[in-house]
């Protein structure tokens, strides 16, 4: 997988920061844990359940070592989410990000979350702000 950032962007890959100061194109050989900056949901944009959800999910990948605190939080979230919701399609969708969390697919839990912004604005009736 080919990943390109431009001057200043970072990337967190496996816990680690890594800033560029230049326009680089990584290219990553393996399975690894990685995050656009992007992509990162900053703490005062966590207006939302599914936006709290995310940044818990977002914190497994930035900070590894914090990993079965996030778990236990991610569980009890998720729970009272899919309790929340009545919308079926949703529950589905919330049941399929817990799977891809129980196997380790942050990034692509991540991007369900992010896909399901939308929704939950239409449902909460409000203008969130917007996670990349």
């Amino acid at each position: 997988m080919q990943i390109s950032l431009k001057p200043g962007e970072r990337l967190f890959l496996n816990g680690a920061v890594i800033r560029v100061d230049r326009k680089v194109t990584v290219e990553l050989m393996n399975d690894v844990a990685f995050l656009l900056e992007s992509h990162v949901l900053q703490v005062e944009d966590t207006t939302t359940p599914l936006r709290q959800l995310y940044f818990v999910v977002q914190m497994m990948l930035i900070e590894p070592r914090r990993m079965a605190q996030a778990q236990r939080l991610f569980r009890e979230q998720l729970a009272a989410l899919i309790t929340s919701f009545r919308n079926e399609s949703m529950v589905a969708a919330l049941n399929q990000i817990g799977d891809l969390v129980d196997t380790g697919r942050f990034f692509d839990a991540l991007r369900a979350l992010r896909r399901l912004f939308l929704v939950e604005d239409t449902i909460l009736g409000c203008d969130a702000p917007r996670a990349a």
